[in-house]
């Protein structure tokens, strides 16, 4: 995938490996003591593939998430994205390789309220070099990708929750990532709400190609996901395929 800043919407081709995890653990230290949240995991996702993670609160589900965005490093183990080794990047390079590369989704929106919906999608595009008019152009065509056009000057407090977080999406998309990561994307809304972000993420996956890491306690936001995998004591217990849950319901 290019690393061009600016969000063309090109298909991307599916079937190589996107993320590879191999051997994974990581733990927390506190004083003397060793806190371990994740031992030993291996993970494949192809590119373009959609994939949920549940697990019980503590499982290492946010954990698994920050790793694979390079928020966070392994204490031991490969975390490879996109052919690149996270845990090999000094820091100055890792943070220019998040930005470059991931788009974050969060619960809490995390917009800026005293920024209109287009100066908060525009704020991860005035880190890079593009001119002013070319990030206006990629700012709304990320808005209309979210279905906001003609909402770009509300402010976050004029917009529902749902459209809080179609800006927020809507600022991830902007630099045109190849990897999106969302935590409980809709902790925060209602069923309707929640239903049509949901909606949204299936159209970046399914049209645009976006891999995306959706960690989520909603087995409905799960069912639109291609693969579940459940976390438990920071080990992978099952990875469930939407095509097998389907043979599965039809057999019964």
């Amino acid at each position: 995938m290019s690393h061009d800043p600016e969000f063309d919407g090109a298909p991307r081709e599916k079937g190589s490996q996107s993320i590879v995890l191999r051997g994974v653990s990581k733990e927390y230290r506190r004083d003397e003591f060793r806190i371990p949240v994740l031992q030993s995991l291996d993970l494949s996702v192809e590119e373009g593939e959609f994939l949920a993670l549940m697990g019980p609160s503590g499982s290492g589900k946010t954990t698994l998430l920050n790793l694979i965005a390079g928020l966070d490093r392994a204490t031991s183990g490969d975390v490879i994205i996109h052919g690149q080794n996270l845990g090999r990047l000094p820091e100055t390079r890792l943070t220019r390789w998040r930005a470059d590369n991931v788009g974050f989704i969060f619960q809490l929106y995390n917009l800026i309220p005293v920024l209109t919906a287009f100066e908060n999608v525009e704020l991860p595009l005035l880190l890079t070099n593009l001119s002013k008019s070319r990030r206006r152009e990629n700012v709304m065509t990320a808005l209309r990708v979210v279905g906001l056009q003609g909402r770009e000057h509300h402010y976050p407090r004029q917009l529902s929750g749902g459209q809080e977080q179609r800006v927020a999406i809507a600022r991830a998309i902007v630099t045109d990532p190849y990897l999106l990561v969302a935590d409980e994307p809709t902790g925060d809304l209602d069923r309707t709400s929640a239903g049509e972000i949901l909606d949204l993420l299936e159209q970046l996956n399914r049209e645009f190609r976006k891999t995306i890491v959706m960690v989520t306690h909603d087995p409905l936001a799960a069912q639109r996901a291609g693969r579940i995998l459940h976390l438990d004591k920071g080990r992978l217990v099952d990875d469930v395929s939407q095509e097998s849950q389907g043979r599965i319901g039809a057999a019964s």
